[in-house]
This record gives structure tokens, sequence and C-alpha cells, in this order.
């Protein structure tokens, strides 16, 4: 198969190795030099640095926020506060 590259410098994968290497819009790809030739291959996606440090931490054991303010405060302030929530309809 043949392509022809324009003036900006671009080729067009023929639709036969894109059905064939599952190419659709959005595909990266990545050029190889091999001698003489240029090898063409699918590139892998590329992830957002936030969905790929998502949920790292899940299950490690930290304490939930409201343990370490309770800690922090001691227990002589925990049964005012209580009284304080219920009036305000919280709890």
């Amino acid at each position: 198969m043949k392509s022809v590259v324009s003036s900006r410098g671009q080729i067009t994968i023929p639709v036969a190795i894109q059905r064939k290497m599952g190419m659709g819009p959005g595909t990266r790809v990545v050029f190889e030099l091999a001698e003489d030739r240029v090898v063409l291959r699918k590139g892998k996606p590329e992830v957002d640095p936030v969905d790929r440090y998502y949920g790292i931490f899940k299950g490690k054991g930290l304490p939930p926020v409201d343990e370490l303010i309770r800690e922090m405060r001691g227990p002589d302030l925990e049964p005012e506060l209580d009284i304080r929530n219920r009036k305000r309809g919280k709890r």
C-alpha cells in the first residue's frame, strides 16, 4: 500500500491498515527509523495524571478527619460539641 506526503507533511494511513490496527480519530502513533525505512506503530494512549494517581492511598488506614479532630480536642469537649450539633440539626 502506498500513500503520498502532503505539502503540510501529512500522510493518510490506508483504511485497511487503520481497521487491522484498530485505529480511529485521535489514535496516537509512533514513528521509528529502522535503517532505510520508517516503521509506524500504534502508541499508548495518554493517561490523565489525575487518573493515574487516583485512589493510590485508598485503604491505607488513614483515620478520618473527624476522628483526628476529636483526638486533638480531647474527651472534655466532646459532650459539649454533641449538644451544640444536636441543636443545629447535625449528626
